[in-house]
């Protein structure tokens, strides 16, 4: 009878086991598909934002596109809304329209320049930007971004003296 009852003991602490393992094993595989379900990210579709849609629809460009947290700013130059240059010889107010308007693209999305990590600027007059480059310390408080400048031998018009371009980084 001892036997019988060592066997049946032996038998059912098999069985437990056996039932422990496989819970173990079946509440793995779970965890594993929880993760696999993580891992999947569904694409971005890119959204586009026209500042100026007749202007930019004729030179056949989006002033700036943002896909997930990164948005890529076109070149803002000095002109009015129906594309004419504006602050014609006054590099220091073409500056300050050129911001005018990045700050407008910015708060579309909702940033503000603390957002920018790359600025490229083209120049037709290296010389003069420098001289008043110092305005930009009023747009960017919190540190400057990277970036780029750069002294060209044109812009898309004749009286543009500047164009500033920007790459956003937008926290969620």
């Amino acid at each position: 009878m001892k036997i019988l009852s060592n066997r049946l003991t032996l038998i059912a602490t098999l069985i437990a086991m056996a039932f422990v393992f496989q819970s173990c094993e079946q509440k793995q595989k779970e965890e594993t598909k929880e993760v696999v379900k993580e891992l999947i990210v569904e694409p971005e579709k890119p959204e586009y934002f026209l500042l100026r849609p007749e202007v930019e629809k004729a030179y056949g460009y989006s002033h700036a596109v943002k896909i997930g947290n990164s948005i890529k700013i076109s070149g803002a130059v000095s002109m009015d809304d129906e594309g004419n240059p504006t602050a014609i010889g006054n590099m220091e107010q073409q500056m300050k329209n050129c911001y005018a308007d990045l700050e407008k693209i910015l708060k579309h999305f909702g940033c503000t320049f603390d957002d920018v990590v790359k600025e490229d600027v083209f120049t037709t007059d290296m010389a003069q930007m420098l001289e008043k480059s110092a305005y930009r310390a009023e747009i960017y408080k919190n540190g400057f971004p990277t970036g780029s400048w750069l002294e060209v031998k044109g812009l898309a018009l004749p009286e543009f003296m500047v164009e500033i371009e920007l790459e956003v980084h937008k926290l969620e």
